[in-house]
């Protein structure tokens, strides 16, 4: 706590340059939990959109409302509305604003032309709670883990007269498909010096192959470390980990109510030499373990294994790009706050190893 209060305080961007921070510029009642940044973020988009239109352009809008994220806060129209308390409200009001933004498209007649896709960076964190949580059914546990609760999120890609609705695929997807997929759509041909780690999903997304990436490999980690790997139904746990004894003893819990013994374990255990698989079309809370005697084991690990040393092999060492164990590396002066006047004094960069654990 010592340490984050030296930390400056979140800045709200547009585009790349800050105009203002969180309780200062962009008001959040702690005590009520009303705010209108939602409501402000939607106005900015509809005029961002008019502009584009104007002008003619094709755009690229990234609408990354935060309303869910504690501090959990909805504008007053929307504050008590929901009967899932504050957090029901923050979902309704997004709930709202989504469908206007398809509603303006329609209105401007260019929903024909616009993909959209909605989804999140996380599964709903549940350490949170009781009030500023979310709820991820009947997955296992919530954000900051690697299991599905953590990991698997809502998907839904809205492209009218090009995407059937109504439909639903089980393919495997990540968010680092988007980038991939979305210079597909926009005719532009990826870097040839870079390798990309996501997937061009328009073959699934237009059915026109819809079983083209089927078998495609999901890697779940945890800071450097591999925690987890997904083939088809089948997952490996090669770590398992929910949250430290320390935070725990504290009342931080990643998995309320849902311990699983050997699995949300409480320290870092490692089971690379016999990893814990789990069949998830059957079990997708994460409960009920494989037998490792069993032959449907033996035939899970034998086609996840080579994934794996595949994947390590064309892994690259490299510097993080956002480097979290700096002082230096945060917001103390982003790009715009000399308009605001409000730039604070960079402290020298002295980057420590980081103990992220695993």
């Amino acid at each position: 706590v010592v340490w984050c209060s030296k930390l400056p305080n979140i800045p709200v961007y547009k585009n790349r340059e800050m105009v203002g921070r969180f309780y200062e510029e962009f008001q959040i009642d702690r005590k009520t939990g009303e705010s209108n940044l939602t409501q402000i973020y939607l106005e900015e988009a509809f005029d961002f959109i008019l502009d584009q239109i104007e002008m003619q352009r094709p755009f690229f809008l990234y609408w990354a409302a935060d309303a869910t994220h504690a501090p959990v806060y909805a504008s007053k129209p929307f504050l008590g509305k929901s009967q899932r308390g504050r957090y029901g409200d923050a979902v309704m009001e997004l709930d709202d604003s989504i469908g206007r933004l398809l509603k303006a498209l329609r209105f401007l007649n260019i929903e024909n032309n616009t993909f959209v896709f909605f989804t999140s960076d996380n599964g709903a964190a549940l350490s949170s709670g009781p009030h500023e949580s979310g709820s991820n059914g009947p997955f296992l546990c919530g954000k900051e883990t690697t299991f599905e609760g953590g990991m698997r999120e809502p998907a839904i890609a809205w492209w009218p007269g090009h995407i059937k609705e109504g439909t639903v695929s089980f393919q495997l997807a990540n968010v680092m498909d988007l980038f991939t997929t979305s210079l597909a759509l926009a005719g532009v041909s990826p870097p040839n010096d870079t390798t990309l780690d996501g997937l061009n999903l328009t073959p699934v997304l237009l059915n026109q192959d819809p079983g083209a990436l089927q078998n495609r490999p999901i890697f779940y980690y945890r800071g450097n470390e591999l925690m987890a790997v997904r083939l088809g139904q089948y997952k490996a746990h090669y770590w398992t980990w929910s949250n430290s004894w320390k935070q725990f003893k504290t009342g931080i819990n990643f998995c309320p109510g849902q311990e699983v013994p050997g699995v949300t374990t409480h320290e870092q255990k490692e089971h690379t030499m016999q990893p814990i698989i789990f069949h998830l079309g059957r079990d997708p809370g994460e409960k009920f373990p494989i037998s490792v005697l069993s032959e449907e084991y033996q035939d899970a690990l034998s086609r996840i294994s080579p994934v794996v040393e595949q994947h390590k092999k064309t892994l690259t060492p490299s510097v993080p790009q956002l480097n979290m164990c700096d002082v230096a590396v945060m917001n103390w002066a982003p790009a715009g706050c000399e308009k605001l006047g409000k730039c604070l004094n960079v402290p020298k960069s002295a980057p420590w190893k980081c103990d992220w654990p695993h």
